[in-house]
């Protein structure tokens, strides 16, 4: 970076009163890690960057290789507004370089969805996304997260049904401080589970936002005495939560998804980003829904999609196209959820939807019928198929798919392999509860 940005970084921290910085980046998990440093180590930070030893970081590196240097991007500056502005603190999101030859880190999840998105680039196009992120807001007992509620509401209730109403607008008035444009705020389908929406921008920038957003939003929850779960499916029977992620490309400061002309007024530049998406779902679905229990939501009955499909307005396909269009012309991809790494989902999302555009890949028709009503033979003969139904098949998936692996890289490919192995094995071979009430008694 230049000297003079450098310069005026450090002013700025100044005028702020800053004692303490947080170097912010993400393990492959998509969990948010930090290096916290004093003010007075800010200067070499912003030049040279700061060391860690990136070995103990979940899909990293081994112990020999396990040098790593942090540099922060000055653009992601915030001040933490919960602490006191008297002894401020201050975050930066850093990008990861190794130390041996100051190249990035080829297993940073910012950098894997950078190098996606310089690839669009080279076409004339700009990746971007907003996602709508649900949660649970769960009581604490004994200082541990419990799956009690902490409110009876429904969707779009208010107090004082919704007794988290004061913990949303504290949320919301931290993220605002951070520099986030709220969009829409409510109480979710479920009891206890909640929706705030903030303005789309290009998928870095969004990616970053998804992880600072959980970060607020646990923070300012357990400062009120709460635990905000952002599991896929914590309670049977009810809605899990998700991540819709409305997605479109811009071309010359243009909606590239836009044509006045064309049916349904999409161009067929979205049409066949469909294609892409519709293609590689499959394999999407691994970074997209990458924990055991993501597979719990993934099921019919529940609002959330199972079947490779679009349509123009259907919520019970993979793919929909909301209704405004012009400059809001997007796409509305419904499979992720909130445990995802958000770098690696846009990365695998972006890149299979640019595989559609470039070889002009055409969507199959729409589907305007509920998909969750049709017969398994009336799915069969519309060619729908149905998303992985599990962990181990949604990586058996990945694995198969050389665009996507191609798209993430031989190191985070591997280090997911490791990842999805130890869990489905640890998940195969426990005794769960459900299995000891079918059972115990019986046998």
């Amino acid at each position: 970076m230049s000297r003079d940005a450098t310069s005026a970084m450090l002013e700025r921290i100044e005028q702020d009163n800053v004692e303490f910085l947080r170097l912010q980046f993400t393990d492959l998990l998509g969990l948010p890690k930090n290096v916290a440093i004093p003010v007075k180590q800010a200067e070499k930070a912003l030049t040279g960057g700061i060391g860690f030893d990136g070995s103990s970081i979940e899909g990293f590196v081994r112990i020999e290789e396990s040098d790593m240097v942090l540099k922060p991007d000055l653009s992601t500056y915030t001040l933490l507004p919960w602490r006191p502005r008297e002894h401020a603190e201050a975050r930066f999101v850093c990008d990861v370089y190794k130390a041996a030859n100051g190249k990035p880190f080829e297993g940073d999840p910012r950098y894997v969805l950078r190098r996606a998105m310089e690839d669009a680039a080279k076409d004339g196009y700009v990746f971007n996304t907003g996602p709508e992120l649900e949660f649970f807001l769960f009581k604490m007992l004994g200082g541990r997260p419990t799956t009690q509620f902490q409110d009876g509401g429904g969707y779009f209730d208010l107090a004082p049904t919704d007794l988290a109403e004061d913990v949303r607008r504290e949320i919301i008035i931290a993220l605002t401080d951070m520099g986030f444009e709220i969009e829409a705020s409510h109480h979710e389908v479920a009891e206890s589970q909640h929706e705030i929406d903030f303005k789309y921008s290009d998928a870095l920038h969004t990616a970053d936002n998804v992880i600072t957003f959980k970060f607020v939003v646990k923070t300012m929850a357990l400062m009120r005495g709460l635990h905000a779960s952002f599991m896929a499916k914590p309670i049977y029977g009810i809605c899990g939560s998700g991540m819709h992620t409305n997605c479109s490309l811009a071309k010359d400061g243009e909606n590239a998804f836009y044509d006045p002309d064309a049916p349904l007024r999409l161009s067929k530049t979205c049409m066949h980003f469909i294609g892409g998406l519709l293609r590689h779902a499959k394999a999407i679905t691994r970074v997209a829904n990458p924990t055991i229990n993501s597979y719990k939501r993934l099921v019919p009955g529940y609002e959330a999609p199972c079947y490779v499909s679009w349509s123009a307005s259907n919520r019970s396909t993979l793919v929909r196209v909301p209704s405004p269009r012009g400059n809001s012309t997007r796409v509305e991809f419904r499979s992720p959820d909130p445990t995802c790494n958000p770098y690696l989902a846009f990365a695998a999302m972006l890149t299979a939807g640019m595989e559609g555009v470039r070889e002009e890949i055409e969507p199959p028709v729409g589907v305007d019928k509920n998909i969750y009503h049709m017969t398994p033979v009336e799915r069969d003969r519309a060619g729908i198929e149905t998303l992985p139904g599990d962990l181990y098949e949604a990586h058996q998936a990945l694995l198969a798919d050389d665009l996507i692996c191609r798209a993430l890289g031989p190191h985070v490919v591997d280090a997911l392999t490791s990842v999805a192995e130890a869990e489905w094995d640890a998940y195969r071979t426990a005794v769960h509860p459900w299995e000891l009430d079918r059972y115990l008694a019986t046998y």
